[in-house]
């Protein structure tokens, strides 16, 4: 048995965003197939289509929950199911093809998946790791050295492989990036579990070198997405002091019940979600 952990980000622009999150779906190896197939599947039933047919790329949510999303969900009353799929279809299939029924379908459309979506992560017993940066947080000058938001993200990752019967295997699966950042990121990575203790503790269950992914499996990296977009702008958890959009709160709460949660023996408890306010690797011995 084996975990993957679909990691992405949101707000790394640190412009709009007020947040920085990086974010992981961690799901066990035999649930991978049959939950990308039931997204795919649910992708026909809120649109019409696939959203990369849709796209011609993943669609972010950035585009799924933006504002415009919800105020456009709002303008009419909730339409039938399988009526708002017809429009949602008609508008994505030809952009031109605007109304103010299509933008609604479309709008609730794009709700109704990202909530059916986190949904069905946690009914396949998914589990969510992440790591949440102000965006004042001092940064490293070393262009080797993994910031440390990525060391506790593997850290909480590592705890719960521990803790699992078995000891299973974890591997870390991005986003495909440019080649330049991936061998950035490989080089980061490889230097922590390689060279620091902590990292070659840890490589004893994941697999220090990590995949980057343009493929059926970009289904899970999307919901990745979602939650880092949901994370950023409407979950708080506290010391969390920005303001939140109030419309994402629902999905706030579906992301804090699939994060990852482990009561010690001591009674201490250890979330999957951790704040990092200073972004620095500690000086290793």
């Amino acid at each position: 048995m084996s975990w993957a952990l679909f990691i992405d980000e949101s707000g790394q622009d640190r412009r709009q965003s007020p947040y920085e999150v990086l974010a992981g779906l961690a799901v066990e190896d035999r649930q991978i197939w049959q939950l990308i197939r039931q997204l795919s599947d649910a992708q026909q039933h809120f649109f019409g289509m696939r959203l990369f047919e849709a796209y011609g790329r993943e669609a972010k949510a950035q585009k799924l929950l933006d504002r415009k999303t919800f105020k456009h969900a709002a303008q009419m009353p909730p339409i039938p199911p399988h009526e708002r799929t017809g429009l949602a279809r008609e508008l994505l299939g030809n952009g031109e093809n605007v109304s103010r029924a299509r933008l609604t379908a479309l709008g609730q459309a794009k709700i109704a998946y990202c909530v059916f979506a986190l949904d069905l992560a946690r009914r396949h017993n998914a589990r969510v790791f992440g790591t949440i940066v102000p965006l004042a947080a001092p940064r490293p000058n070393d262009a080797n050295a993994l910031r440390k938001d990525y060391a506790f993200f593997f850290e909480r990752f590592f705890h719960f492989l521990n803790a699992e019967p078995g000891d299973p295997m974890g591997y870390l699966i991005f986003d495909e990036r440019d080649r330049s950042e991936s061998h950035i990121l490989l080089g980061q990575v490889g230097n922590y579990f390689v060279r620091t203790a902590n990292g070659r503790s840890r490589a004893r269950l994941i697999i220090p070198e990590p995949l980057f992914v343009h493929s059926d499996m970009t289904s899970l990296v999307q919901v990745a997405d979602i939650i880092a977009y949901v994370v950023s702008w409407g979950l708080r958890l506290r010391g969390m002091n920005a303001p939140a959009r109030q419309e994402l709160g629902g999905l706030g709460e579906q992301v804090r019940r699939l994060t990852y949660r482990r009561v010690t023996d001591g009674g201490e408890t250890t979330w999957g979600l951790k704040i990092i306010n200073d972004l620095r690797p500690a000086q290793q011995p």
